[in-house]
């Protein structure tokens, strides 16, 4: 007889403390991309149970707010000691789940625990300050105070370093959170929530909800919700900021990005092509802060020639591998997208260098595989100079001059980052003071910002005021408070 396999793991939530059944009746399946091996199925929840979730975190809201900051950050300095001895086991599940490579994952692991790390320090954080006898026997002071409870809903392609941006920092403030995952890699913030649960965070203050659409609007519309962390597409961003906002919340929606990296005529080569491929195709593409159009100034024949070598030279196969230098994409969904893009980019004229989408690794399931791919001779009108495609996907653009590649980034509707590599310092100035991005690199390829500075992110890229991390989400998850005392 045939060897029965056993039943995938269905998901649940955790709501006030424990692990509850959704009460979902539609169910999604979660593979790893690179096998196509059933992980596990998550529930499509509902109002329902969003609304239980709520419910449980607003009624432990004011016992948390009430508790010493100290005493909150001793949670997070539990979180980060159970993270450091789960670091394999959560990097592994990042793999799994999404398909980057364990070295990608690996870094995505430290650098959510760089969150924490800031967090733990909250006590000298939320400190205000205080001017006695404004006026004859008055004293004035500034306080922060909790928003109360806040919803986190980050993307598939760091699904474990995102939801850290906001949680550590928003409960170190005295706030509940409500994480809802995305539905196709559910399982490291399901993991992360566990630890949350043996740090000794009282129930209700950390809870997750599964789900999709509905359940993301239902925590948007709910009148306890008072705060909203989303990490997305920048359509999606838009419209969940301005329904947050109508409803008098506070929101931070981060949306996408088409990020121009500029390389001068005097950068060096050596140094320079390595951090474009790691830009280009680290994480195969599915980052935020990934280079997608690499704007090419002056005769720039040899940097070309070295950058699709190099890019033709990756190992592309299971991140679980040795040696794997780039893995899937998420799913297959999303190879068809990026295959697409391939596809209008031959069809507007643009010359395909190198063609990414026969890549067949050995022992793996090719249907979530597209390799390295460049193409050359992008013109500025081209859509795939201007729209987001988030694959290994790399546009080359070549202009005359620096003005000419500044000129071609104000075009774009994004302003996520970008970066330039070059050996002169007013060139770099230029760059700097016109680029018009959040995250600026200088001969950096990937300029991600450390935990205690804010992700930035400008124009299409980011809807809010206050961004996450740092002294920003400090801000974002707390209010303001003035006191004015007199006594007689």
């Amino acid at each position: 007889m045939p060897q029965q396999l056993p039943a995938p793991e269905r998901l649940r939530h955790f709501i006030d403390g424990g692990w509850v059944d959704a009460t979902a009746t539609t169910w999604r399946e979660v593979r790893n991309p690179a096998t196509g091996a059933l992980l596990a199925q998550v529930p499509m929840a509902g109002a329902a149970d969003v609304h239980r979730a709520v419910d449980a975190a607003q009624a432990a809201g004011a016992d948390w707010r009430a508790t010493p900051a100290a005493t909150r950050a001793r949670c997070l300095f539990a979180l980060k000691e159970l993270m450091e001895r789960d670091f394999d086991g959560l990097s592994a599940t990042v793999v799994r789940e999404h398909g980057k490579t364990l070295d990608e994952a690996r870094g995505e692991v430290r650098r959510g625990i760089e969150n924490v790390e800031l967090a733990c320090g909250m006590p000298s954080l939320l400190t205000g300050y205080h001017l006695p006898d404004v006026a004859s026997g008055i004293d004035e002071w500034t306080q922060r105070e909790p928003l109360g409870v806040c919803a986190v809903v980050p993307p598939y392609n760091f699904p474990l370093m995102v939801p850290l941006w906001f949680l550590p920092v928003a409960t170190a403030c005295g706030n509940p959170v409500i994480i809802k995952p995305s539905e196709q890699v559910p399982l490291s913030a399901s993991r992360l929530v566990g630890l949350c649960d043996q740090a000794g965070f009282p129930p209700g203050v950390v809870s997750l909800v599964h789900g999709g659409r509905e359940a993301v609007e239902a925590l948007v519309d709910a009148p306890e919700v008072r705060a909203l962390s989303f990490v997305g597409s920048s359509p999606v961003a838009k419209a969940l900021y301005a329904r947050a906002t109508a409803a008098g919340k506070r929101a931070q929606c981060q949306g996408g990005a088409k990020n121009a990296i500029v390389v001068m005529p005097d950068a060096d080569p050596l140094r320079t092509v390595p951090a474009l491929i790691t830009s280009f195709y680290g994480c195969a593409g599915q980052r935020c802060l990934a280079g997608s159009v690499l704007v090419a100034v002056g005769d720039c024949d040899a940097l070309v020639a070295r950058f699709v070598a190099a890019a033709a030279a990756l190992t592309v196969g299971d991140g679980m591998d040795e040696g794997i230098q780039m893995g899937p994409l998420v799913s297959t969904t999303q190879r068809d997208k990026v295959a697409g893009w391939i596809d209008r980019g031959v069809a507007e004229g643009a010359r395909l260098a190198l063609d990414g989408r026969g890549v067949r690794p050995a022992g793996c399931d090719p249907a979530a595989f597209i390799g390295p791919t460049v193409f050359d001779a992008v013109t500025p009108a081209m859509a795939i100079a201007r729209e987001e495609i988030f694959g290994p996907v790399a546009c080359i653009v070549r202009v005359r001059d620096l003005d000419a590649a500044l000129d071609f980034m104000a075009q774009s509707p994004f302003g996520n980052a970008a970066a330039i590599f070059t050996n002169s310092g007013k060139a770099a100035r230029e760059f700097r003071r016109r680029a018009g991005c959040g995250n600026i690199g200088i001969n950096i390829g990937v300029p991600a910002p450390v935990a205690c500075f804010p992700f930035g992110g400008m124009r299409g890229s980011f809807y809010g005021d206050l961004h996450g991390q740092g002294r920003d989400g400090v801000e974002f998850f707390t209010d303001r408070q003035v006191v004015i005392e007199r006594w007689p």
